[in-house]
């Protein structure tokens, strides 16, 4: 379990700042702890108010955790104030552990967190961290009008330049270290209105996984697929931009498998099938009769027919368990003496998926999908 030191601001609505955190962290399996930076008054509208809580008392929650409970990483947030930031670094250079730093300026609302003695001071804060993850304006008042690479090089760590401003269907992401080593990842914008916390959510997310042991680039991905379920998944809160979903990231390749959350089954009358299973509770949310349907349950599994010839039915079910990197486990499946019928394959529905059958001819189905498999293209709209 990732001990996660989360230094932040206070978000009175739930959306962002310290309670974004605690629900991400909490939600990928890590214990998180907390220095409050800063208090807000704030909801879906704005921030109203901002009270900085003094730098001795933020001192004090870091040491108390530090002392007894201990630390894997840091994720640092609204920092309150320019005293406050030079008295964290000096207190952070003590202890051994990964940081990620989201140089919160500007909150999704509008409303500016920081001034410009505090952003100075994001320098120092950056020289000790292993990524700052700033979106576009952020970008540009730490870099000056140089890009992620020249900032990386200039401030000595990894900068994951955020796309979500840049306009356009697609967002992509770069991850850019010191030595101008680059990763991207594209993904189509999700439509919502509901993205506060994006960025809160993002950092917490990247200090779990470092806090894991995983490598920078794996951490990044894990956090971007749990970012986009929780937009996904936000309940429309508010009547402005509303917190994220993230209760209800569950069994979405989020978590180091094989992970059992769906089972298919075969069926020779489709309509009776899906009226079936639609009675016994299950949401439908795929529809493509009369060869298959998807239903989701309660917790966050899914479960599917299949069109099968009469006669075939019986032992055509198949079991499919989710794997964070399919490839490396089934390569190491295979150097423990598992036959595969066929390796890794990239499907038209978008799912990656490897075959093999127990000792009996069960289907076992290994595979990779993230927020497809409850999120296809062509998910019915309620």
């Amino acid at each position: 379990m990732a001990r996660v030191l989360i230094v932040a601001g206070s978000d009175s609505g739930g959306g962002a700042g310290i309670q974004a955190d605690i629900r991400t962290v909490t939600m990928l399996g890590g214990h998180a702890m907390t220095a409050i930076a800063a208090i807000t008054a704030q909801n879906t509208l704005g921030v109203s108010a901002v009270h900085p809580v003094p730098a001795e008392m933020v001192l004090a929650q870091i040491d108390a955790v530090a002392d007894d409970i201990g630390i894997d990483a840091v994720k640092i947030g609204m920092i309150g104030s320019a005293e406050t930031a030079h008295a964290v670094a000096d207190r952070l250079a003590r202890i051994d552990a990964p940081i990620v730093f989201d140089p919160v300026m500007v909150a999704t609302s509008g409303a500016v967190l920081a001034d410009g003695e505090t952003i100075a001071a994001f320098q120092r804060l950056m020289a000790m961290a292993a990524v700052a993850t700033p979106n576009l304006p952020e970008l540009q008042a730490l870099a000056g009008g140089a890009d992620a690479a020249a900032l990386a090089r200039r401030a000595g760590c990894a900068v994951l330049a955020k796309g979500g401003h840049v306009p356009g269907d697609a967002i992509t992401d770069v991850l850019v270290w010191p030595d101008g080593t680059e990763r991207r990842w594209t993904g189509a914008r999700i439509d919502t209105a509901h993205s506060h916390g994006t960025g809160c959510t993002l950092a917490s997310a990247i200090a779990t996984g470092l806090g894991e042991g995983l490598p920078l680039a794996d951490a990044v991905a894990r956090a971007r697929l749990f970012v986009r379920i929780a937009l996904r998944e936000a309940p429309g809160l508010g009547r402005g931009h509303g917190p994220m979903g993230h209760p209800l990231v569950r069994l979405d390749g989020v978590l180091d498998g094989p992970v059992l959350n769906q089972v298919t089954v075969a069926a020779d009358d489709y309509d009776r099938s899906v009226a079936f299973y639609t009675a016994l509770g299950l949401e439908q949310i795929v529809a493509a009769p009369p060869r298959y349907a998807r239903f989701q349950t309660a917790g966050g599994g899914t479960f599917s027919l299949h069109r099968a010839e009469a006669g075939e039915v019986a032992g055509a079910t198949t079991v499919y368990f989710e794997c964070v990197d399919l490839d490396a486990r089934v390569a190491a499946l295979k150097a423990a003496g598992l036959a595969f019928d066929h390796d890794p394959v990239d499907q038209d529905w978008q799912w990656r998926e490897a075959r093999l059958r127990d000792p009996f001819g069960n289907s076992v189905c290994l595979y990779s999908a993230g927020e497809i498999r409850r999120f296809p293209p062509w998910r019915i709209t309620p």
